[in-house]
This record gives structure tokens, C-alpha cells and sequence, in this order.
């Protein structure tokens, strides 16, 4: 005669606490809407600043030097890519933290809105810090004439080259790790 042990059998009340548990944990997420809100404020706020800087711009757009118009139109790419970089970071972060976005009934809802991954929100927001920080050394080197300070435009380069070689970085390290690009 072979003994055979007892099935396990969990505890109902303990797989009870486990599952309220989990619920809390997953449910959690929610907590995050409110800093997407909070972002959302923020690019109102922006959007503001760009209304004032292109008013600025038309008003002294007649009497201004073609570098200054450079500059001026610059000072508005900046502003419209941390704009760029806003939504992407409330889409994607919602979408992949929050819960599912169903653009079902939007056509007009950008593909990418619903299949950037994790992976590929870290290279957007690379690529976009790349390119303001791009321009903030254009902009410094544009008013080289006027305002030349060696140690800011080597600190602005250097920043800029850090950030390039990051973004480098980390497309290397997806690629080489068979991440997913963005899931596009």
C-alpha cells in the first residue's frame, strides 16, 4: 500500500486576500490620470507662451534682421516640439500605464497614438529632447555675433552631444536586444 500525499489545497481566505490584493495593485494605475491631466494643463500653458512669442515675432518681424527672423521662427519649433514631446509622453504613458485607448470611433486619430510601446515612447522622447536641444545650440550659435560666450556654447554642445550619444545608445541596445521599435 502507497501513501500518497494530501493535494494542496490553498487557503480560501488567504487566495481571497491575494486577489483583493491584486485588484489594489492593478487598479493603482488610475492614480496616474491625474498627472496626464496635469500635463495636458501644462500644454495649455505652452500654448499660451507660443501665442505670446508669436505675437512678439509678428510685431518685430518688419524691422528685424534675417537672423532674428531665424531665431524668432526657431523660438517657435522649440516651443511646438515640447508640445510634440507633451503628447507623446500623455498618449503613450495613458496607453501603456493608464488603460487602452480605443480609436474605433476617431479615423482621424494618428496611427502611432495606440502602438507606441514602452521602448519606443524612451527613443520618441530621445529624439525629440535631441532635436530642441539642437536648437538651442542653433540659436546660441545664431546670436554668436551679438552675445558670444564660449563656456555656454561649449556647455550647450556638450549636453547636445550627450544626448545624441544616448539616443544612440539606446537604439543600439534596443536593436541589439530585439526590442520592439515603437510598434511601428
Amino acid at each position: 500500500m502507497t501513501e500518497q500525499p494530501a493535494p494542496y489545497q490553498p487557503n480560501p481566505q488567504l487566495k481571497r486576500v491575494e486577489r483583493g490584493f491584486e485588484s489594489l495593485l492593478f487598479n493603482s494605475r488610475w492614480l496616474m490620470a491625474p498627472f496626464y491631466f496635469g500635463l495636458v494643463v501644462s500644454l495649455a500653458v505652452l500654448l499660451l507662451k507660443f501665442c505670446m512669442v508669436l505675437w512678439e515675432f509678428i510685431l518685430h518681424a518688419p524691422g528685424s534682421k534675417e537672423s532674428d527672423i531665424i531665431l524668432g521662427v526657431l523660438s517657435l519649433i522649440d516651443i511646438s516640439l515640447t508640445g510634440n514631446l507633451i503628447l507623446i509622453v500623455v498618449f503613450s504613458g495613458y496607453e501603456n500605464f493608464v488603460s487602452k485607448i480605443d480609436p474605433g470611433g476617431h479615423p482621424d486619430w494618428p496611427d502611432w497614438m495606440t502602438k507606441v510601446n514602452f521602448g519606443g515612447l524612451k527613443q520618441k522622447l530621445l529624439a525629440s529632447i535631441v532635436a530642441i536641444s539642437a536648437i538651442q545650440v542653433l540659436k546660441a550659435f545664431m546670436n554668436i555675433d551679438t552675445a558670444f560666450d564660449s563656456t555656454k556654447l561649449a556647455w550647450l554642445v556638450g549636453v547636445h552631444l550627450a544626448f545624441v550619444v544616448s539616443a544612440a545608445m539606446l537604439a543600439l541596445s534596443d536593436r541589439w536586444g530585439g526590442g520592439d521599435h515603437g510598434g511601428e
